[in-house]
């Protein structure tokens, strides 16, 4: 299964240390070199740590784009690492593609790829068992990194795993 990943998924999940969730549910994660360097890995950061470990154990590997123009195109609208993700996503006829960002999610849609970031990896995560509470992981998200969430997805969120008080 080939799965690309722009910064935000990778980063949220590294910083509240929940970024097994992705290894557990993709294996293998491929990034482009702008989300590379957006991710920041060398430097003393909140999630550091988590993705160098990641890329020493090689489960997140970078590839370099070749459609540099199409990654031109996109960057009309969207930032360095979601254009290089997307066009990456499409080189590779990638299965899934993790992104949070609206533009970017309506842009990868549009595209015809698989979508799905932060908060469908949470979900996945309590579905498969190896999430004991949602609501806890999102306070973290909006707590730790500064994670913005609607509060009507957060809602029906919380409506699907019984964690909504009434």
């Amino acid at each position: 299964m080939q799965v690309i990943s722009n910064t935000s998924p990778l980063l949220n999940l590294a910083i509240i240390n929940q970024l097994h969730l992705v290894r557990e549910q993709f294996r293998e994660i491929i990034i482009p070199n702008a989300v590379l360097k957006e991710l920041r890995i060398n430097e003393n950061l909140p999630g550091s740590l988590q993705l160098r470990e990641a890329f020493d154990a090689s489960w997140i590997r970078v590839k370099s784009v070749e459609n540099e123009a199409f990654v031109k195109l996109l960057r009309r609208e969207l930032d360095e690492g979601e254009s290089e993700a997307i066009a990456l996503a499409i080189e590779l006829k990638a299965d899934w593609k993790l992104l949070d960002e609206r533009d970017g999610r309506k842009i990868a849609r549009n595209l015809g790829l698989n979508i799905t970031g932060v908060l469908g990896i949470i979900l996945r995560g309590w579905q498969q068992g190896n999430v004991s509470s949602v609501k806890t992981i999102i306070n973290q998200l909006r707590s730790d990194s500064h994670f913005h969430i609607s509060s009507n997805l957060e809602e029906q969120i919380l409506k699907e795993t019984g964690e909504l008080k009434s």
